[in-house]
């Protein structure tokens, strides 16, 4: 799966779940509940005032180690 800015974050924890340690770990600690998996992970990095580019280095990182 490419993750963007635009990926939903319900479609991100369904390719796998261990990407909500990456988004607990910037901040984003509301991942799993019913209005977070609507959102693209750019809109959710705005709500908490995160950088989505840091985020999607983490997450990048992420599959990296777990490959």
């Amino acid at each position: 799966m490419e993750i963007t800015k635009e990926t939903l974050i319900g479609d991100l924890l369904n390719e796998n779940p261990g990407y909500a340690t990456v988004l607990s770990a910037c901040g984003m600690h509301c991942v799993f509940c019913p209005s977070a998996a609507g959102e693209s992970l750019e809109m959710a990095c705005a709500v908490h005032g995160m950088d989505v580019e840091k985020v999607l280095e983490g997450l990048q990182n992420y599959d990296k180690e777990n490959a």
